[in-house]
C-alpha cells in the first residue's frame, strides 16, 4: 500500500479546500471501510486522506444527526450502520432501513461503516477489484463479466457494464422515498435515485457527486400512520456475505388495501432497482398471496440474465413475495 497522510479538518470548508488542493491525489473519508479495501487491492492509492469524522461545525452536527426533522426524519452521513440497526425511532413505517442496516456485513464493520460510505461505495465486482485487469469501469473496452464469471452480476438494467449496486441501505432508502442533501459550491437536495448513475449514463462512475461535494444526510419524508415497510436479503453465507438479491417494500395498509406502494430490488441491477411494474400490480388492491405472486413475476419480467446468473430471477421473486407477505401481514402459503 502506498504511504499516505491524514488531514483532520474541523469544518466542511476546510475539508473541501483540502480536497481541492489535491484533486487527483486526495480522498474524503468517513468510516473508510471500502476505501481501505480498494487501497489494499491496489485499485486506489491516494497520497492524502481528508478525515470527515472530526468536523465540528454545523455541517458536522448534521452529518451525525439521527432523529426527527420537520415532519420526517434525518440520518446523517456519519451515522454508523450499528446506530441505524439499533435505532428504535423507525417503527414499522421505516423498519426497512433498520433491517437493512442490521443485515449488512459483520458487527465489527457495522460499528465503523457509515451511511454515506455505504451509499457511495464502489462496485464489488471481482473484475473491477482486480488490480491487473482493465475492465470497462477502469477505462477498458469491455465488461469482462459478459464472457467471464458472472454469477453475481446484473440481470436488470445491465450494459455496457453489468455491475450490481453494492449498497444495502440504498435499497431500503429508495423504497422509503428518501432524499439526500449534498454540499459543495452550493447546497442541493435531490431524490436518492438522482444520486446514482447507470452504466449507460457513465460507465466509469456510479454517482453524480462532483469533486469536493459531500453527502451530508438522508432525509426521510413524513410517514403516514398506516405506513409500514420491510427488507430482506439472501446471501450464500447469511452471517456476513454480500447479498445475491435484496428486496425492500413500503406501503400504506388500510382495511387490507395497499396504497403508496414502493418495491425496490437490490443486487440485481447497477442501481437500486425500483419496480414500477410490481407497484402497479399492487397499488389500490387488497393484499393476497396470489397478488404478491403476480407482482413478483412482474418485477422480474424484464430480466435478462447472463450465462451464470439466471438463478437470480426465481430467487428475487421468492424474496420479494416473502417481504410482501411480512409487511402486509398475510400468512405465507404452506
Amino acid at each position: 500500500m502506498r504511504p499516505f497522510v491524514i488531514r483532520r479538518p474541523k469544518s466542511l470548508d476546510e475539508a473541501q479546500d483540502a480536497a481541492r488542493e489535491r484533486p487527483q491525489d486526495g480522498v474524503l473519508r468517513a468510516g473508510g471501510i471500502d476505501l481501505i479495501d480498494r487501497m489494499k487491492e491496489g485499485i486506489d492509492a491516494p497520497a492524502e486522506l481528508v478525515e470527515l469524522r472530526g468536523l465540528a461545525d454545523e455541517t458536522g452536527e448534521l452529518m451525525r444527526a439521527l432523529g426527527p426533522a420537520g415532519d420526517g426524519m434525518e440520518v446523517g452521513a456519519l451515522v454508523t450502520l450499528a446506530q441505524l440497526a439499533a435505532h428504535e425511532g423507525f417503527g414499522e413505517a421505516r423498519a426497512a432501513l433498520r433491517q437493512a442496516a442490521g443485515s449488512a456485513a459483520t458487527p465489527t464493520i457495522r460499528n465503523t461503516a457509515t451511511l454515506g460510505g455505504n451509499l457511495l461505495q464502489r462496485p464489488r465486482c471481482w473484475y473491477f477489484r482486480h488490480a491487473d485487469l482493465v475492465c470497462l469501469k477502469k477505462g477498458g473496452t469491455a465488461c469482462l463479466a459478459v464472457s467471464g464469471e458472472n454469477k453475481f452480476h446484473a440481470i436488470l438494467g445491465g450494459g455496457p457494464s453489468f455491475i450490481v449496486h453494492p449498497s444495502t441501505l440504498a435499497c431500503a432508502l429508495t423504497a422509503l422515498d428518501a432524499q439526500v442533501e449534498v454540499r459543495g459550491a452550493e447546497a442541493r437536495t435531490i431524490a436518492l435515485g438522482e444520486l446514482f448513475l447507470t452504466p449507460k449514463q457513465d460507465a466509469r462512475r456510479e454517482h453524480t457527486l462532483e469533486p469536493g461535494e459531500v453527502l451530508v444526510r438522508a432525509i426521510l419524508p413524513k410517514a403516514a400512520e398506516t405506513q409500514r415497510s420491510g427488507y430482506a436479503a439472501v446471501k450464500e453465507k447469511q452471517s456476513h456475505d454480500w447479498p445475491m438479491a435484496e428486496a425492500a417494500v413500503k406501503m400504506s395498509l388500510q382495511s387490507g388495501v395497499m396504497t403508496d406502494v414502493r418495491v425496490v430490488l437490490g443486487h440485481v441491477a447497477p442501481i437500486p432497482w425500483r419496480s414500477r411494474e410490481a407497484e402497479a400490480a399492487l397499488e389500490g388492491k387488497p393484499a393476497s398471496a396470489a397478488l404478491f405472486a403476480e407482482a413478483a413475476k412482474a418485477a422480474l419480467a424484464e430480466a435478462r440474465p447472463l450465462r451464470d446468473n439466471a438463478y437470480k430471477i426465481p430467487l428475487a421473486q421468492g424474496l420479494l413475495r416473502e417481504v410482501l407477505h411480512r409487511v402486509a401481514g398475510v400468512p405465507l402459503p404452506e
